[in-house]
């Protein structure tokens, strides 16, 4: 409870500048305010070069025979080996150094909370340190690192880790902008590096100014593709009939701008019409026109990229000049519940993407727990709804699972050549580095596969927000078609508001 307070704190020092005025408010609400200011899933980040090196102050919490000190900025958990000799146990072998950027502060923050349990769970589950594949007993310390939701920090963070803390292991999560800077800064210099949550075309595309075919040696991602999110659209808008004109209204910013062409292709092969309204800034406050484009065409499925807050203005001003489709499905400002608590009744049946869930039939195998046991176990904890954001837990034991079957710890050769042979079970599905590698589209493949080199897909299914029993709005899985092995919950129902 100590340190729920302390992150509330925190949270709570953020809506103002000076402190001694800010006004309490509880973590749901700053999660609204979080989510409505931009609580998104990068699709396509641009940010290659953003290589830098600069150290910053962080924040130290070693745990370490019940002492705990404390200074700005990051945490860092370090569970200490007991130094008694036990003639049958494995010789004790030096610390390992793990490092974790995420958004603990910004808009981003709504990744954080999640990340932030994330990390406690992998510190309970380590104990006082794995036997790695040297056969030694290593202690295992965790940084956790505040990128503050913004990809230079992010970067900077990055290099801090990396050059300062001397991190065997780099862990990175939370949408592009997190993901691809810290990436860049592990690839410039020789560190492996484990990330999710930053669809593979980011990932790569956003790295390589699009070049989908160049591969790295040391940064990979567990995540799934634009082409998933369009395969499981398409099925969703075919479960009720439609007239199959679609209105797209995607942001002029890297997210919008990496998909709008995969989504115009795939809707149309797919016997669709496509209003492309796309292109507009952010902040716009006027979408008067797009609307307008969109009732003339008589679009009954409503679809975008675009930020939560600009996403709140476009179907406010929807309802209320009379554009009502039949399907609203959004796949980057609607992830969190708490988003739809703060646009009300008009977020009732709204759909998105689901990129983990509860309903997911996975077993960590760190933790021994299903995806239902490790959700509630975060609601019981936390005192909030769980996200998807729990996914993240799966590069902790990715991390793991490379160190146990590493011949030295000492060596990032050696450490990369287990990253590049991982064939494991995660919380969030299989993860199969081995098998062959199925290029990229197109015609583009749904559902995991190894589709680079450097990257593995996850499952993603396609879900609907409806008014819940155990919390205002519950996320219910509606499609498949990109996650075979996920239980279909219900079909989806067409959008109604009054």
């Amino acid at each position: 409870m100590e340190r729920k307070d302390n992150q509330t704190a925190q949270q709570e020092t953020q809506e103002s500048p000076d402190h001694t005025k800010a006004k309490s408010i509880s973590r749901r609400e700053f999660l609204k305010i979080a989510g409505i200011a931009g609580a998104t899933v990068g699709v396509g980040a641009g940010l290659g070069g953003l290589i830098t090196a600069c150290g910053g102050e962080t924040t130290t919490t070693t745990a370490t025979a019940g002492v705990t000190t404390t200074a700005p900025e990051a945490t860092t958990t370090t569970v200490a080996a007991s130094t008694t000799t036990v003639s049958a146990g494995p010789e004790v072998g030096r610390e390992v150094k793990i490092g974790f950027v995420a958004p603990i502060t910004g808009p981003l923050a709504a990744f954080g909370i999640p990340d932030q349990y994330c990390v406690d769970r992998a510190k309970e589950a380590i104990g006082d340190g794995i036997v790695c594949g040297d056969k030694k007993k290593h202690p295992i310390s965790i940084t956790l690192s505040d990128s503050q939701s913004d990809a230079g920090r992010s970067a900077q963070v990055a290099g801090d880790l990396i050059n300062n803390t001397k991190v065997d292991i780099l862990l990175a999560a939370s949408t592009a902008d997190t993901v691809v800077p810290a990436a860049d800064q592990a690839e410039a210099n020789g560190v492996p590096c484990l990330v999710s949550d930053c669809p593979w075309q980011s990932f790569v595309g956003g790295r390589t100014q699009g070049d989908l075919s160049k591969t790295f040696k040391w940064t990979y991602n567990v995540f799934w593709g634009g082409e998933d999110l369009a395969a499981d659209f398409i099925e969703m808008f075919n479960q009720f009939p439609n007239n199959k004109v679609v209105g797209l209204a995607n942001a002029n910013d890297a997210d919008g701008i990496a998909t709008r062409p995969l989504f115009v292709a795939a809707y149309e092969a797919a016997g669709f019409t496509v209003v492309d309204q796309s292109g507009f800034p952010h902040g716009q406050e006027d979408y008067t026109t797009i609307i307008e484009a969109f009732k003339k065409a008589g679009a009954e499925i409503g679809v975008g990229v675009l930020t939560p807050p600009d996403f709140t203005t476009l179907w406010k001003q929807s309802i209320q000049q009379g554009w009502k489709p039949k399907i609203g499905c959004y796949s980057k400002p609607i992830l969190f519940p708490t988003v739809l608590e703060a646009i009300g009744s008009i977020g009732d049946g709204l759909s998105t993407e689901v990129w983990w869930s509860p309903a997911y039939p996975f077993k960590s195998p760190l933790l021994n727990q299903t995806c239902q046991e490790f959700a509630d176990d975060f609601e019981a904890k936390e005192n909030l709804q769980w996200t998807q954001p729990l996914m993240h837990f799966l590069v902790f034991e990715w991390a793991v699972d490379v160190l146990q079957r590493a011949t030295s710890v000492d060596d990032k050769e050696a450490l990369i050549s287990a990253v590049k042979t991982t064939k494991m079970d995660s919380i969030a599905g299989p993860i199969d580095f081995t098998a062959p590698v199925e290029p990229p589209g197109p015609p583009w493949k749904a559902g995991p596969s190894h589709v680079h080199e450097n990257v593995y897909k996850s499952p993603v299914a396609g879900g609907q927000w409806r008014k819940g029993t155990k919390h205002p709005f519950e996320l219910i899985i509606v499609n498949n078609t990109s996650a075979p092995m996920v239980t279909v919950q219900d079909k989806l129902l067409p959008y109604k508001v009054a």
